[in-house]
């Protein structure tokens, strides 16, 4: 027997403006039936887990003990974390080293700790 992951969950103070954030990061929309004000809200990725964003009345407090990697597509990891900066991320810990590898953790605008890794392609450049 085995599972599969259905949606992975953020617990935030705005659930929709975190979910129209990352919807803008991953250029996918937020759910259709999701509007402002609403308590819980989704960003569907391609391979079907939902992004789910769900209003809670405490501030984030201590580090994520989970959180999500991200790695560009078509651009260097160095102008994505240029992209999310120009969008309101800031960077918590960068672990840049001088031969290009290496990954910087940002926060989103609520201070949820996320990862830049590089691109397939600079993988492949480097290996």
């Amino acid at each position: 027997m085995t599972s599969e992951i259905h949606n992975v969950t953020v617990d935030c103070a705005n659930a929709y403006e975190q979910a129209k954030w990352w919807g803008e990061v991953l250029g996918l929309p937020v759910h259709p039936d999701d509007n402002p004000g609403d308590p819980e809200c989704l960003v569907l990725l391609p391979n079907g887990i939902q992004y789910l964003f769900i209003q809670v009345p405490e501030k984030k407090a201590v580090k994520n003990r989970l959180h999500v990697c991200l790695q560009p597509t078509d651009v260097t990891r160095d102008q994505e974390v240029e992209r999310l900066i120009s969008r309101g991320a800031t960077v918590f810990e960068d672990h840049r080293r001088p031969d290009g590898t290496g990954w910087v953790t940002l926060l989103d605008p609520e201070g949820n700790e996320f990862c830049v890794e590089r691109s397939a392609a600079e993988r492949a450049a480097t290996s």
